[in-house]
């Protein structure tokens, strides 16, 4: 079938194809989509219409096209990488490593595919088979910078960093895509740039031709850079730069965020609770660390997944897919009405029992160790604790919080792979820490005594204490590997890796007062609404 997308290809398909090669998928989808609609059954304008909608994070379309396209022609390997591709961005790497292998069976030396394959053991957290591959990629094939890079983060997420480093490095001396190359080692949190480095940064970023996502990377980068040798008003010059241009490209919207929490705290009421208690799966295993990013849960993942019981996975996207579900939207229009949560109220309570079961099932992947205990650490739950409490109310609930100040800007000056896009101006930041704030106290009052909430600034302190609460809470004796949790050689994945990797250290704390004269509104913000920092 791949041989149809030949000369005789229908002339808008070839100027559709020659956008999106251009990355300008906005021009091509009208295009792709008038010719679906005079020609229906034809499987490259769906595949090509696919790729447009998994560019957009338009997952469900993109599926459904794909799967037709697979349905008519079952040997249509571009079609069939383009979903395994889908199925990756989707975090559901285990369906798309069966994609890929149907794939290598015609094709075994593909490396495309075997970089999909690659990418997706790392996001299986199976990490060695993932570096594995991507060096018998190197050694057989002349790489790209795309292929050192995830060869980096895979490295990096087992510890591997003076190799990490080098990937990176080997990524720059391609001279493209070297954005990304750049913040991945600033994004180290330990790398320090040498002056050399400095120049090439600051001479990428004067060139005219520099591509917006290196520029923005550049930018951030930058910040780190200067951050480093202390000189703080060049630093908060890039950040505020980089935020401005990543906030383009990731849009935010805080009061319909505001809604979305009223609407959640108007619904799962003490009644509701009492109500529909008991439901759910009986499942112990999860325990849930939830809260703002950079708010110190990576630390708090690295302690309880150095006792013996428990393991670490990464941060979970079940929970929010469930709700989208609940809500039959997909996640990639801000404007779309979500049903949820007041769908919940038509659901029978055997379902819910159902729903936990089938997160407990769903996530088995990610659990290499198999121990009695598991953590999810997506930190965006904190909005579905009511949920989570319907569905698994055996399952622990850890609030992560940190200094307000020093929280909302870590999360400034942090460019995140995906989504999150409240960090990217700090009027957005406040906005959301105080619906946070809101909303926690909102399950603290419904669920009492539910959550066991771990203050960072506590756990610098006074550490052995703060480690036994948690410990006790989770319900498992202390261990003293646990007190060493850097020497936890586990696979790591969040832009905190390294810094979980030393022992506790306390110059993160206070450190936005470095910044202070740039974050004269944000203090005011939280003055204003008694948050105390």
């Amino acid at each position: 079938m791949d041989s149809q997308f030949n000369d005789s290809v229908a002339d808008e398909l070839y100027d559709a194809a020659k956008l999106i090669s251009q990355n300008r998928y906005k021009k091509a989808e009208p295009i792709l989509r008038d010719f679906l609609n005079e020609n229906p059954l034809d499987v490259n304008a769906m595949r090509l219409l696919a790729d447009v909608g998994i560019e957009f994070r338009a997952y469900k379309e993109a599926g459904y096209l794909l799967n037709r396209a697979l349905d008519l022609a079952p040997n249509f390997h571009h079609a069939r990488f383009s979903y395994a591709n889908l199925l990756y961005k989707r975090q559901l790497p285990e369906e798309a490593l069966l994609q890929i292998e149907i794939l290598l069976k015609e094709d075994p030396e593909n490396i495309q595919w075997l970089s999909l394959k690659a990418v997706n053991f790392a996001l299986a957290n199976q990490h060695e088979k993932a570096t594995e591959l991507f060096e018998l990629i190197i050694q057989k094939y002349p790489a790209n910078n795309q292929i050192y890079l995830s060869y980096g983060h895979a490295l990096r997420a087992v510890g591997r960093i003076p190799e990490a480093i080098a990937a990176y490095k080997k990524a720059i001396s391609f001279k493209r895509g070297v954005g990304e190359a750049y913040w991945s080692l600033a994004n180290l949190k330990t790398f320090v740039f040498l002056d050399e480095d400095i120049e090439s940064i600051k001479a990428m970023l004067n060139d005219k031709n520099c591509n917006f996502e290196d520029y923005y990377h550049l930018l951030f980068a930058f910040g780190k850079a200067f951050e480093d040798k202390g000189e703080y008003q060049k630093s908060m010059a890039a950040y505020i730069k980089g935020n401005q241009i990543k906030s383009k490209q990731v849009p935010w919207k805080p009061q319909q965020f505001n809604q979305e929490c009223s609407k959640i705290k108007n619904f799962f009421t003490k009644e509701l609770f009492q109500t529909l208690q008991p439901c759910g799966s009986e499942a112990i295993d999860p325990i849930f660390v939830v809260g703002l990013p950079r708010s110190g849960s990576t630390l708090i993942e690295q302690i309880l997944s150095s006792h013996s019981l428990i393991e670490g996975t990464t941060e979970l996207q079940n929970i929010i897919a469930l709700s989208r579900k609940i809500g039959e939207v997909d996640g990639t229009n801000q404007d779309s009405e979500s049903n949820y949560p007041k769908k919940l109220q038509s659901i029978r309570a055997k379902v819910f029992k159902e729903m936990g079961d089938a997160y407990i099932q769903n996530t088995q992947s990610q659990r290499i160790k198999n121990t009695p205990f598991f953590i999810d650490k997506m930190p965006n739950n904190f909005i579905h604790i009511g949920l989570i409490q319907l569905i698994l109310p055996n399952a622990k609930i850890i609030d992560a919080r940190r200094n307000p100040m020093d929280c909302s800007f870590s999360c400034y000056k942090q460019l995140f792979g995906s989504g999150q896009g409240f960090t990217y101006s700090l009027n957005r930041i406040s906005n959301y820490y105080l619906d946070y704030l809101e909303i926690m106290d909102h399950w603290d009052e419904v669920l009492p005594g539910k959550i066991h909430r771990v203050q960072y600034e506590d756990m610098i302190n006074n550490t052995e204490d703060e480690i036994r609460k948690l410990l006790d809470y989770c319900g498992v004796n202390f261990e003293k590997d646990c007190l060493n949790f850097f020497n936890n050689k586990r696979a790591v994945r969040t832009p905190s890796s390294e810094q979980v990797r030393q022992p506790i250290y306390n110059s993160s704390v206070k450190h936005w007062k470095n910044f202070e004269p740039y974050l004269e509104d944000l203090k005011k913000v939280f003055i204003q609404n008694k948050v105390r920092f």
